[in-house]
């Protein structure tokens, strides 16, 4: 009987510690997973909102003859002098690169001259420093 006592006993121990244990750890991470999480996700904003890179483009002409020249050009926001933009086309629902090239330049403006051959509406942007320029359409005839 003292065997069973001491048995039970121990093994109340056992659980009442773990209860305590895990109650306060579970405990202390609530409230630091609060606190973490609330200072992380407004770090994060204020970061993200402050240093997030944003391109402008607008097209010299929106309507130009087959292989016509034209240029595009535009502000790039946040995003380093030097750092190369490619001209993108949607071809069936894609986004495909063009071999037309530049980097920003010191006051972050960028041009570049562009000749299409595609007839019909061209969907075109600027990639490049972790930003997309908004859609500009040029039409070629």
């Amino acid at each position: 009987m003292n065997n069973g006592f001491r048995a039970t006993t121990a093994a109340a121990v056992v659980a009442l510690s773990a209860t305590l244990v895990l109650g306060a750890t579970a405990g202390a991470y609530a409230a630091t997973g609060e606190q973490a999480g609330q200072s992380a996700s407004a770090g994060t904003r204020s970061a993200s909102a402050a240093a997030r890179p944003t391109l402008t483009a607008a097209p010299s002409a929106s309507s130009v003859k087959a292989w016509q020249e034209f240029r595009i050009t535009g502000k790039a926001k946040d995003v380093a002098a030097g750092t190369k933009l490619t001209l993108q086309q949607k071809q069936r629902s894609k986004w495909v690169s063009l071999p037309a090239t530049t980097v920003v330049n010191k006051s972050g403006g960028y041009a570049l001259r562009v000749k299409l051959g595609l007839k019909g509406k061209n969907e075109l942007r600027i990639a490049g420093g972790q930003a997309v320029s908004p859609v500009v359409t040029v039409t070629v005839r």
